[in-house]
């Protein structure tokens, strides 16, 4: 009995001895790989930089891995996001032009504000890339630039805020549908601060669109984008913003789309989307000749 319960623990412990031994290597591993991103990262950037002789901040989000059991959480605008972006135009002379890059769901509405007031304060010219989506607070960030160059297929996004999971204009719509009498307290409030958010963002909105277009068309584009005429994920196509006005190009350079590949989406198993690149072919032999 006693050599069988000694063999027992002798196995236990080589289990855990294993397990450790594998959670090590994958941290090792996961680390090795993350420093390797960042590198080529900055690579990247320092020779867009040194092609446009500007100051490029990418802000990119992607759903990252934040533990070995692939537990996946979305990112967005947030005040940590605010306070680098702020940092890197303070360090831009006045006069150099800033290049953004933007990939992003939206966030925080105080984040995506402050990024946007200190874009519109910069006297350089102001260049925002959108290789795929910007919305919500990237649209507002968007909005800000001289020059917004979009891929064709790229999209921007309403701007109208949200309280919690709902929309603010939905909430107080909800609410004036019905007799006070039969509103709780609870959902009174919560329509007093929608409403209140609805007049704080398209008034921002339209102060920020005054760099670039008169008051009265300032304050009709606000309201379009703020005021909750389309769902929150709603796709504002190329064609679309240029209707509304906005200085929209489609000649994205092709390093952006290099620098997307650097940031890959996490997740465990296989990839969702695969495809083989086309095999490069002489041009001889492209032309049929021997």
């Amino acid at each position: 009995m006693t050599t069988s319960v000694s063999h027992w623990q002798q196995a236990a412990g080589a289990a855990r001895f294993a397990f450790w031994l594998a959670l090590l290597v994958a941290v090792l591993q996961m680390t090795c790989n993350t420093g390797r991103l960042d590198s080529q990262r900055s690579q990247l950037l320092d020779r867009f930089q040194e092609q446009r002789k500007s100051r490029v901040i990418a802000m990119i989000h992607r759903e990252d891995t934040i533990s070995l059991f692939g537990v996946p959480v979305s990112k967005a605008i947030d005040i940590e996001d605010s306070e680098a972006v702020l940092r890197a135009i303070r360090l831009t002379p006045d006069e150099q032009p800033i290049d953004m890059i933007l990939h992003t769901p939206g966030g925080l509405v105080l984040a995506a504000e402050q990024i946007a007031h200190a874009l519109v304060e910069h006297k350089g010219k102001v260049t925002v890339f959108v290789p795929h989506y910007a919305m919500s607070g990237g649209t507002l960030i968007a909005l800000c630039a001289d020059e917004i160059v979009m891929d064709p297929n790229a999209v921007l996004g309403p701007v109208d805020p949200q309280i919690g999971d709902m929309p603010a204009a939905s909430i107080v719509k909800a609410v004036e549908a019905k007799p006070v009498a039969q509103v709780s307290d609870e959902m009174l409030v919560l329509a007093d601060v929608a409403q209140k958010a609805r007049l704080q963002v398209v008034s921002f909105v339209a102060e920020v669109l005054l760099k670039h277009l008169s008051r009265e068309k300032a304050a009709m584009l606000a309201s379009v984008l703020s005021e909750g005429r389309w769902t929150h994920d709603f796709p504002i196509t190329v064609e679309a913003a240029r209707q509304l006005g906005l200085p929209i190009t489609t000649s994205i350079p092709p390093l952006i789309y290099q620098l997307m590949d650097l940031y890959p989406q996490a997740g465990a198993g296989r990839p969702s989307v695969t495809y083989v690149p086309f095999r490069r072919v002489a041009p001889e032999r492209a032309s049929g000749r021997h």
